[in-house]
């Protein structure tokens, strides 16, 4: 089977292209600077104010924030995430400021900030979106970068060129226990491979981003490019493609399949805190490693006008924001207790080569989904 949608990364670039050519339609709730110029002035007093924090620390840092971000009194955010009402709630309570949310999924966003940013219409402050979104707005030159403490005490993978990671999409090998029993769990991708799991398995579509990274790691244990290919082409000979995550957590959760190669943490640490029959962790030894981590994050527009504000979201996202991610079971850039991923082998989306030769990957992941089983 092969899914006929049009790959992440190309719906990104066709639309950039389409609004070079056509010109856009703003809709947010910014303002129209009235041309390039305006543009740029906007962007020298917002770096005013960015040069002005980074370089202040501890409490002048937060009391200068504070005041600068209140005199503005609004912040505007563009967002994919789904725990942003939380976080805005939480925020609100805090800080006297007013804040408005356009939330939508990744790829709206990014086109959002694009076709606005090519009117030289001020839209949004903030930006906070998925790894590969924030890579393609960095590229374009669109962020001014955030600094400070707080960014530093980031794991590795968080501090991005551009902008900063605030929590992970984990992707994790995960069963249902009802169809999978204690003892039987896989212990490796490869295991998933064998006939034996033949229509127990399922992949997800979109994970174009898990695949590289995981086809990259192969390849750097010393695998062949045909090994690795060969590897992943027998585990979709097994599986049911699903679409989204969220989607495939129900039908896991509803025994439509046995096993995962690569759901969200969160996704099945939510659905057993619900009672569903799921889990990640066997009843005894470790997970299935390695453990491919990918940052979601947050950046401040260079044009913003309310730059204050956006930076004290950012430190706030980074501090109390961390805890609300943790009660959302998603795993901060910062964790607040013990850290879930420490001792277990964890590796990255090789983000450079996606930005770069995202085409090649859609088209690679897609030739090796033709030999799953697509859920009707």
């Amino acid at each position: 089977m092969r899914q006929q949608i049009l790959p992440r990364v190309a719906a990104v670039a066709v639309a950039a292209l389409l609004l070079g050519a056509c010109g856009s339609s703003p809709t947010a709730g910014g303002s129209s600077t009235g041309g390039n110029d305006a543009a740029k002035q906007a962007a020298t007093k917002a770096q005013e104010v960015y040069d002005q924090i980074n370089v202040l620390t501890g409490e002048e840092r937060t009391k200068t924030l504070v005041e600068l971000a209140e005199k503005e009194g609004k912040l505007a955010i563009y967002t994919s995430n789904t725990d942003m009402d939380k976080l805005v709630e939480g925020f609100q309570d805090e800080y006297d400021i007013d804040v408005s949310v356009y939330r939508g999924n990744s790829e709206s966003v990014v086109q959002r900030v694009l076709q606005e940013q090519k009117a030289n219409y001020l839209g949004n402050d903030f930006v906070d979106t998925n790894a590969g979104d924030l890579n393609i707005l960095n590229s374009e030159g669109m962020f001014s970068p955030y600094k400070g403490e707080l960014r530093d005490k980031t794991r590795k993978e968080a501090q991005a060129n551009g902008w900063t990671g605030t929590r992970f999409n984990v992707f994790v090998v995960g069963w249902n226990t009802n169809r999978v029993k204690p003892g039987q769990e896989p212990k490796s991708i490869e295991e998933l491979a064998d006939p034996k799991w033949k229509g127990q398995v399922s992949m997800e579509v979109g994970d174009v981003d898990w695949f590289a990274g995981m086809y990259r790691y192969y390849l750097d244990q010393g695998k062949s490019e045909t090994e690795v290919r060969d590897l992943f082409t027998k585990v979709a000979a097994n599986s049911k493609i699903a679409k989204g995550h969220t989607t495939q957590g129900e039908l896991l959760s509803a025994g439509e399949f046995g096993v995962t190669v690569s759901s969200y943490s969160h996704t099945i640490d939510k659905a057993a805190d619900k009672g569903a029959p799921v889990s990640w962790h066997p009843a005894s030894g470790a997970p299935v490693q390695p453990i491919l981590v990918r940052p979601n994050g947050v950046a401040l527009m260079k044009t913003a006008q309310h730059p204050a504000a956006a930076m004290l979201f950012a430190d706030w996202e980074l501090t109390e924001g961390q805890k609300i991610l943790e009660d959302a079971f998603r795993i901060g850039s910062i964790p607040t207790g013990k850290d879930p991923l420490a001792g277990l082998q964890v590796v990255s989306v090789p983000e450079d080569e996606l930005l770069k030769n995202g085409k090649k990957w859609d088209d690679l992941y897609a030739d090796i989904l033709k030999s799953g089983q697509e859920i009707k």
